[in-house]
């Protein structure tokens, strides 16, 4: 008997047909993911502002005169949060560049709130705004 060596040209046009169909199924799963990184951007930077605000919470809590006083009638300006985030804009427009973001709400550290809202949208079309729980400190 004849030993064999190699592949058929069948057995070849087989494994090039399903690496097609794999390709052709896996492709566009992959193609756009701008809006996901936009999306997991804002969610990022409205953690920080978060964070950010309840370690300035605790140290104005505890005396500390470097802590940021956030008492103001809205807090969701790029002024005050900005203070809490670093390497990104916060601006009241829409956002024209990856490291930017608009930040808006109306969020009344004035009265007796002990935590109030700000939106974070990112830049782009289709995109979800995420929400940062902001710690009033006064």
């Amino acid at each position: 008997m004849k030993q064999q060596q190699g592949f058929t040209l069948i057995e070849l046009v087989v494994v090039i047909i399903i690496l097609g169909v794999l390709a052709a199924v896996a492709v566009p799963k992959f193609v756009d993911l701008s809006v996901d990184a936009h999306n997991a951007a804002a969610r990022g930077v409205a953690g920080a502002i978060a964070s950010g605000t309840s370690v300035n919470f605790a140290a104005k809590s505890a005396g500390n005169a470097s802590a940021v006083t956030m008492s103001a009638a809205n807090v969701c300006t790029s002024a005050l949060l900005g203070n809490f985030v670093n390497g990104v804009t916060l601006q009241a427009t829409a956002p024209t560049t990856d490291d930017q973001f608009q930040v808006t709400g109306t969020g009344d550290c004035s009265g007796t709130a002990t935590s109030v809202s700000c939106t974070i949208t990112p830049r782009g079309t289709g995109v979800t705004a995420a929400t940062a729980t902001v710690m009033c400190a006064r």
